[in-house]
């Protein structure tokens, strides 16, 4: 379902297109599902400007973060190989392991700039 949805949506526009296609599932049970489905890597989840948990279902199963329009919401999947050696080096320097971690970027898109 969430493939054939545009970007990255949050929980209650997932339920609102599950109950106009005809669904009868509650907004719990979307919150539910979406979170085994991070869990496990085949949603990518983020928090907008506002603060708001948007989903979009992974295209890779690598490590990614997303650099996210903050105007019309365009999203790419990017590489941090810089983010990533300095999580490495923050969690072993506190002596912490097995750590995880997610990095949110946002700017305008290149179409969004150009508009003004």
């Amino acid at each position: 379902m969430l493939g054939g949805l545009p970007g990255f949506c949050s929980a209650q526009q997932i339920h609102a297109e599950l109950r106009q296609r005809g669904e009868h599932v509650g907004l719990t049970t979307v919150y539910r599902h979406l979170q085994v489905l991070t869990e496990a890597g085949q949603v990518d989840a983020i928090r907008d400007s506002g603060g708001e948990t948007l989903y979009r279902r992974c295209r890779t199963d690598t490590h990614h973060h997303h650099l996210t329009c903050r105007h019309c919401g365009r999203s790419v999947e990017v590489e941090g190989k810089a983010v990533e050696r300095w999580a490495e080096q923050v969690a072993a320097d506190a002596g912490f392991t097995q750590v995880g971690h997610t990095v949110e970027l946002f700017g305008l898109c290149p179409d969004c700039s150009a508009g003004g």
